[in-house]
């Protein structure tokens, strides 16, 4: 499932992927405690994600669940930043972002783990 999830509506998933579900209430007061945002504004993004189909709302107390996970939307960011700035390629992408990096012994190894599983 390819989702955008905005900077405002990615504060409520994690609020979500951290805790589990939480009913709209329980959301608002993390939410205000952690952004500022007013009971209104985090009904609002909480809608918003309803309607994308990210987030589930259940229950006569609208307990919310995530229907997407965090790897998800990674995967569909991580897409999106590689077709914008690097042409579509993943190789452009991993040769931009490892430039100049100094990786342990251990990343190295887990990456090239990673390449044996693509081939």
């Amino acid at each position: 499932m390819e989702i955008k999830v905005f900077d405002s509506e990615l504060k409520v998933m994690e609020a979500l992927w951290k805790e589990g579900d939480l009913t709209a209430g329980q959301l608002a007061k993390i939410l205000k405690e952690q952004t500022g945002w007013n009971r209104n504004t985090t009904y609002t993004v909480i809608g918003k994600l309803i309607d994308k189909g990210a987030i589930e709302r259940y229950g006569t107390n609208f307990s919310c669940r995530a229907v997407i996970t965090r790897e998800q939307v990674q995967q569909y960011e991580a897409t999106e930043l590689i077709g914008k700035l690097f042409d579509g390629s993943a190789e452009i992408f991993l040769s931009a972002f490892l430039s100049g990096k100094e990786l342990s012994k251990d990343e190295i190894e887990r990456l090239k783990q990673l390449v044996e599983k693509l081939e």
